[in-house]
């Protein structure tokens, strides 16, 4: 069964995490300063320390993953207890103040750790999500392999457009800078429409809204004509390259996302 870093080694980190802010809780409750509760009580400076060295702790996550060649615990396991007590430092520092808050240097400290933490839960949310969508929207493709391919659709396009007439040719020409196979494929449709009035009716006739399957359906039916075999193939060609140009952007904005939180994480 796959162990997820939420249930690493039966999710003993969370249970850690929750036994450390249940002790805490209690503490707070226990103690009964003289005074409302606040960071300047013995219990103040004891939750204090605890959640600085857990910060500096969290922090020492960047070095051990980078670490190849330690015995200190596997990478997940790292990861796993840095989202959970991550996570228990929001209550052990509101206890540690003793939800005293102002307009000073410990509450503005206070905010950019929370700032991080929640920036870390899209942060899990993002690697436990985008990957299995990346995966599934590559389709076993890398994405130099899916560019490799549009390159060379670009280029076949292009030898066949030859062919046919020099205004395909200058319609495919223009993919090359960008991906405009809508435009090429409307345009190609106009072509073969103009080409269908000056041959007469065809078996199927074309309208404007008609989709690419009655388009390769008219075609076929014109298979003894080379012109419209080679604008069928170049339309297969524009359809293919469209599907994997929208996959591509798809895979560059998943691994955007999962990327662009981290500036506000890690800094």
């Amino acid at each position: 069964m796959h162990d997820s870093i939420l249930t690493y080694a039966k999710s003993r980190y969370l249970w850690i995490s929750i036994v450390l802010c249940v002790v805490s809780i209690a503490l707070y409750v226990w103690h009964d300063p003289a005074v409302a509760p606040n960071g300047g009580t013995w219990l103040g400076y004891t939750l204090g320390t605890i959640a600085a060295l857990l910060i500096v702790w969290l922090m020492l996550f960047g070095i051990r993953k980078r670490s190849y060649a330690t015995n200190m615990g596997t990478t997940r396991g790292w990861l796993s207890a840095h989202i959970y007590l991550g996570t228990s430092l929001i209550l052990i520092t509101l206890l540690h103040c003793g939800f005293q808050f102002g307009w000073n240097l410990h509450t503005f400290a206070l905010v950019l750790m929370l700032i991080v933490i929640f920036s870390g839960f899209f942060g899990v949310y993002a690697y436990l999500r985008y990957p299995t969508l990346m995966t599934r929207n590559r389709e076993s493709a890398t994405r130099d392999a899916m560019l490799e391919e549009i390159g060379e659709i670009d280029q076949n396009a292009l030898n066949l457009a030859d062919g046919i007439a020099p205004e395909i040719h200058a319609v495919v020409t223009q993919l090359r800078a960008r991906d405009g196979s809508d435009i090429a494929i409307a345009k190609i449709r106009s072509a073969m429409e103009q080409r269908e009035t000056q041959l007469g009716p065809a078996p199927a006739p074309m309208q404007a809204g008609q989709t690419m399957l009655l388009m390769v359906d008219f075609l076929a039916g014109r298979a003894d004509d080379k012109q419209a075999e080679a604008l069928r193939k170049l339309i297969d060609m524009l359809s293919r390259k469209r599907s994997l140009a929208t996959r591509v952007a798809r895979d560059i904005q998943y691994q955007a996302i999962m990327e662009i939180w981290l500036y506000i994480h890690v800094p």
